[in-house]
């Protein structure tokens, strides 16, 4: 009589995860919900593999565990590079071809999946969510659980298969001194937050506007009470007084949905100090200057914008948007009363190198522009103007050119 084979070739590997996975599936156990779920689908996954596979080797198994738990209740072969928390982005190109940002550089990373386990694994994320992905729904937005961003395209949209990004946010706060900025340069950004200041900033596509927001709303003082708007959740605000509010697309149904306008409106009956919008983008921008101009001060938001000159028309062109037919020049005159400053950021050829390029006040009316206050000299920001805008909050002291010489 032969004896069982001790281990589990390769190629047979696959069969046998399906296996595992056909019996959690048909034993319940994997559409359990709650704190525990992970541990006891972990433990029945343990289970039922030594009851497929007796013989399996210590490490071998423990490998298959693993990988199981990951396909199970997480993203698969992608956990391992969520993991690693070096990465800040993972990029699937398609079948087997992936990319990640480590540590500021994009490099290539195997990866072991087919175009219908690539869409396997986002619908397990949107499902629970009231997304699908499907032909006729060939995009969708989501947020993991640890408040990552996951955005996907499907065929016919993707020519070479499914694409998936996953944009990882740090769990820790980044400084201001991070960007490039001196000490007389990172002085005045605090003054011009605890001074109630309604500041923009400015960048390109992962330019890092919203770490840049994180660091100067550390500027906010405990005190205040906060409401944050964003259309996916990313910022992570320090203050013990935040009300955190997401924008929710359609259901698969088309309805259910809601807007970043919306939540801008509903945050005006919320008594906010200040108003966090993550960014604006669409007709938002008008609802965000309606609610500058109302009494609230010290607000932060961020727009794509190439520098401070463009800042002005495009927060104007958002807002016309906004579809309510009013002149350019009445949301220029808006834009002109609610928003003080514009801080510019922008990514170097470093690894992870993002710094501040400018800072600027708007300045005029009629004849809008952001005026520099800061512009980058080699290394360091330099000092090229003083602002005339006076503090928007009491007891806060004015500008001291000495106090924030850079």
């Amino acid at each position: 009589m032969s004896t069982p084979p001790t281990t589990t070739p390769p190629e047979t590997e696959q069969a046998l995860k399906q296996r595992v996975h056909r019996r959690l599936v048909h034993g319940g156990v994997a559409e359990l919900d709650g704190p525990g779920r992970d541990a006891i689908v972990r433990s029945r996954l343990a289970d039922l593999l030594r009851d497929e596979a007796p013989l399996l080797p210590a490490a071998r198994f423990e490998r298959l565990l693993e990988e199981l738990t990951h396909e199970v209740s997480g993203l698969g072969p992608l956990e391992p590079l969520l993991a690693d928390p070096r990465v800040s982005e993972v990029m699937v190109n398609g079948p087997g071809r992936a990319y990640v940002e480590r540590a500021g550089r994009i490099e290539p990373v195997p990866l072991p999946l087919d175009e219908g386990a690539i869409v396997r694994l986002v619908e397990r994320v949107v499902a629970p969510l009231g997304l699908r992905l499907d032909r006729a729904s060939p995009l969708v937005d989501a947020r993991l659980a640890d408040g990552s961003r996951l955005h996907a395209v499907i065929p016919p949209l993707a020519i070479d298969g499914p694409y998936v990004t996953i944009r990882r946010f740090a769990a820790r706060g980044v400084p201001l001194e991070s960007f490039g900025a001196d000490e007389g340069a990172v002085r005045f950004l605090r003054w011009m937050v605890q001074a109630g200041w309604n500041v923009l900033v400015s960048g390109g596509t992962s330019a890092g506007k919203t770490t840049l927001l994180n660091a100067l709303s550390a500027a906010i003082p405990d005190g205040e009470r906060v409401v944050t708007i964003e259309e996916t959740a990313e910022l992570r605000l320090r203050q013990p007084h935040v009300v955190r509010l997401e924008a929710r697309p359609p259901n698969a149904e088309g309805a259910g949905g809601v807007s970043v306008r919306d939540l801008v409106r509903a945050a005006l009956r919320m008594r906010p100090d200040r108003i966090v919008v993550g960014e604006v983008r669409g007709g938002e921008a008008l609802d965000m200057l309606q609610a500058l101009n109302t009494g609230h001060d010290g607000s932060l938001s961020t727009v794509h914008a190439n520098g401070l000159a463009e800042v002005v028309t495009r927060v104007e062109t958002l807002a016309l948007l906004a579809g309510v037919g009013l002149p350019v020049h009445a949301v220029r005159a808006q834009l002109a009363s609610a928003v003080d400053a514009v801080v510019h950021v922008t990514r170097g050829r470093g690894a992870g190198d993002r710094r501040i390029k400018a800072v600027g006040e708007l300045d005029g009316v009629d004849d809008l522009e952001v005026r520099p206050l800061l512009t980058r000299n080699g290394d360091g920001l330099s000092s090229v103007a003083a602002p005339s805008r006076p503090p928007r909050r009491a007891g806060v002291s004015p500008y001291d050119p000495e106090r924030f010489q850079c």
